[in-house]
């Protein structure tokens, strides 16, 4: 008796919203939904609560009063400070539906990933996510604000890349690829930004690991999934990880120049 062999199905890789997404509609189609009163974000419920991806859905929708869609921003991130996971998750992905329509109007150069602007946006958010003021009625403009200066830094950053290997020989920087001390990005004097990064570090405002994982990623344009497995972290910790660093040096260079 013969057998044939089983062909499986080729199943795409998921895209950082897509697994969000997943990840954010399995807690709220299951037997016992993730569930939040409908009152926050509806005048009259016939249901007193709703799963949370049909709060989503009524979030987002235009007809949603302004004051319904405060209070029940302010209870999500209430919940993802007070409660802890799955809050978070839900906290990032009631915001999918305003990230998908801002990326799909970002014009990125052509040798930016897709997968990449999504999970810096993702990651800018939940970075956010954990300083704002639940109380703060813009707390969901906070949100957007931080994911869209995110996707605009990185496709800067993708555009003077791209220009910089058009016009002229990409320096080697391999003192960066293993074991960098501040003394060797110091000696870098390639540019400023890595001057920049060495006395953040002297100041304790990031370590050398978060200014080699800057420099080899932003200045160099090395792949964050190449260096998530060099480092065994998954993409989605080593680009909130980046981020968390980043902020910070954003923050110190503006106190300097004050």
């Amino acid at each position: 008796m013969h057998h044939r062999p089983v062909h499986r199905p080729h199943t795409a890789r998921l895209s950082p919203l897509e697994e969000l997404e997943q990840s954010f509609l399995a807690l709220a189609r299951t037997a016992t939904p993730l569930t939040m009163p409908a009152h926050l974000v509806c005048d009259d419920p016939s249901e007193e609560v709703w799963p949370v991806d049909q709060i989503r859905v009524r979030l987002a929708h235009p007809s949603t009063r302004p004051e319904l869609r405060a209070r029940t921003w302010s209870e999500v991130v209430r919940r993802a400070h007070e409660l802890g996971e799955p809050w978070p998750v839900v906290a990032v992905a009631m915001t999918v539906p305003v990230l998908r329509r801002m990326l799909s109007r970002l014009a990125r150069p052509a040798h930016l990933e897709r997968q990449e602007v999504e999970q810096e946006a993702l990651a800018a958010v939940a970075v956010a996510l954990a300083g704002v003021d639940a109380g703060d009625a813009g707390v969901d403009r906070e949100l957007f604000a931080a994911a869209d200066r995110a996707v605009h830094r990185l496709v800067y950053a993708a555009r003077r890349r791209g220009e910089r290997e058009a016009g002229e020989p990409m320096v080697h920087l391999g003192r960066l690829r293993a074991r960098a001390t501040v003394e060797d990005l110091e000696g870098l004097t390639v540019s400023d930004e890595y001057q920049v990064l060495a006395r953040a570090v002297r100041a304790r405002v990031v370590d050398v690991a978060e200014a080699q994982l800057i420099a080899r990623t932003r200045l160099q344009g090395e792949s964050m999934g190449a260096l998530a497995g060099e480092r065994g972290v998954s993409m989605r910790q080593l680009y909130r990880h980046r981020t968390a660093a980043e902020q910070r040096l954003a923050s110190h260079l503006r106190h300097q120049d004050r």
